[in-house]
């Protein structure tokens, strides 16, 4: 993560992104929803993070963004913002600590660039749009600990992200211990040791640094980040998932003040909340709350379970995130009236446990019919290795057959209603799944059916393409249909049929 910066008084400011800071007398520029960063230096006594407040209020034109800061170690605290609008901004930092108070500057704010469409928001009730307008469709994985796992492997997982179909990664704060991970990480984040125990009060700056730079490395590559901040894979090894409630409060604020200004950046309560028996029903309320409360952004937030579902009609929930089958995802979409995200569906591999061991065929098979139920579906990859490198836990590199399918999959959505896909009223009397936007464009799955052909009453005039989703092939249908008409299909499964009104 590159830094460029310059000093005022006893400050620095500094922005971290892909470019280098420009300077125009004492005025910088960062270009939108990058982030812009205040440094200042003290020698605090006592433990600076806990002894000393720090932040800063943003300014522009009558707005006011206030921002938490945090302490880096080596007497240096910062404080991160990521603006939203282009133009003159100004900030003044505030401190209970006499040298942190009061520091004003100004920075100019830039057109945002090609390529940088803002965070992700919840858009239309069931879909998600760029903060810029332009439609993301949800085409997720998941490498729970990859940011952990030592420079030479976590960089060929992102070599194998930047040809990857993905724009979403689950990815766990903490390290994890479990099934095929069993290493210990080079960082943990607070100071200590699991032999002698941890300071829970002191957070180890080359921790978050080190996770940073992955969290901005994902955003260079258009994929977001999606932060599971609490998991059940720890077993007491460290003590990360039994911390008191004091030790867990404070560390999502330190978490939320240092990575909230990444635009790529969700929020994951947990994955498979209610598997942490430590923990009680109310302390995830809490949670959310602090979170929501801490993040001037509103970046998405979710939860995930394991047998018990959280209400994700709780206000603070923006999307659902299930592991579970793709078949009710209709049904979850009525019920919360909210985006339906399938993060985990099992796992194609080859690992003897039942959730790790489905064929290319069925992961695929879940991601088109999540899709035309009107959701949204994570991929997942457990190969046996000899080293135990899982894409699911370390990442490394993709094995399955799986991936190019969901590449071809995320073309068709793409291409497909702006808007995005929901289900239309009519699928039943097709036997088949069907999503679409009204009458213009509709898309219907037979899944694991394998009909030689369909009779359709369609509403209006129509251009037909069969979709071969496992072959990945579009074969445009002869003429133009309406009314009562026969469709060939070609008798085997993973069949889809495209409808687009001809105009």
């Amino acid at each position: 993560m590159g830094r460029a910066g310059f000093r005022i008084g006893g400050s620095e400011t500094s922005v971290y992104g892909r470019r280098e800071m420009a300077t125009s007398g004492d005025r910088q520029q960062v270009e939108q929803w990058d982030v812009f960063e205040v440094v200042q230096e003290v020698q605090a006594e006592g433990n600076p993070f806990t002894d000393i407040e720090f932040g800063a209020r943003f300014l522009y034109k009558h707005r006011a963004v206030p921002v938490d800061g945090f302490y880096d170690g080596d007497g240096v605290f910062r404080v991160r913002f990521m603006p939203d609008v282009p133009g003159r901004w100004r900030y003044e930092t505030w401190s209970d600590c006499a040298e942190l108070d009061g520091v004003a500057g100004e920075f100019v704010c830039t057109e945002a660039p090609e390529g940088n469409h803002g965070p992700v928001r919840v858009a239309d009730g069931f879909h998600f749009r760029y903060a810029d307008g332009t439609p993301y469709y949800q085409v997720g994985t998941t490498c729970y600990a990859w940011a952990h796992q030592g420079d030479e492997l976590e960089e060929q997982t992102l070599e194998t992200l930047s040809e990857a179909p993905f724009n979403k990664l689950r990815m766990c704060v903490f390290p994890k211990r479990y099934r095929y991970s069993r290493n210990e990480p080079e960082h943990y984040p607070f100071e200590g040791n699991r032999e002698e125990g941890w300071d829970f009060t002191r957070f180890n700056p080359a921790f978050w640094r080190h996770f940073e730079t992955r969290v901005s490395q994902l955003r260079d590559l258009g994929i977001e980040a999606d932060l599971i901040l609490f998991h059940p894979y720890d077993g007491g090894h460290w003590g990360f998932d039994r911390m008191p409630a004091e030790a867990d409060d404070r560390y999502l604020r330190y978490a939320v003040a240092r990575l909230a200004a990444y635009r790529n950046v969700w929020w994951s309560m947990a994955n498979e909340w209610d598997f942490m028996g430590e923990k009680e029903d109310g302390d995830w309320d809490r949670y959310f709350r602090i979170v929501r409360e801490e993040d001037p952004y509103q970046h998405l937030r979710g939860i995930h379970n394991g047998r018990r579902w959280y209400d994700h009609g709780k206000p603070w929930v923006t999307h659902c995130s299930v592991q579970a089958g793709t078949d009710d995802v209709g049904k979850w979409r009525r019920q919360y009236g909210k985006p339906v995200v399938v993060d985990e569906t099992l796992y194609e591999g080859t690992i003897s446990e039942p959730w790790g061991n489905i064929t290319a065929e069925e992961m695929v098979r879940r991601f088109w019919v999540g899709l035309t139920h009107g959701g949204y579906v994570g991929h997942g990859e457990t190969y046996l290795h000899p080293d135990d490198i899982l894409w699911w836990s370390k990442g490394g590199v993709l094995h399955g057959e799986s991936p190019e399918r969901i590449a071809f999959m995320r073309r068709i959505m793409e291409g497909g209603p702006e808007r995005g896909f929901d289900p239309v009223p009519w699928w039943r009397s097709w036997k088949a799944h069907a999503v679409g936007k009204g009458d213009d464009y509709i898309l219907l799955y037979w899944g694991v059916r394998q009909p030689g052909e369909m009779t359709l009453e369609l509403p209006a005039r129509y251009r037909a393409d069969v979709i071969d989703t496992w072959e990945m092939t579009i074969t445009p249908v002869e003429g133009v249909l309406e009314g009562e008409v026969t469709v060939p299909l070609p008798g085997r499964p993973y069949i889809a049929l495209r409808l687009r009104k001809e105009q």
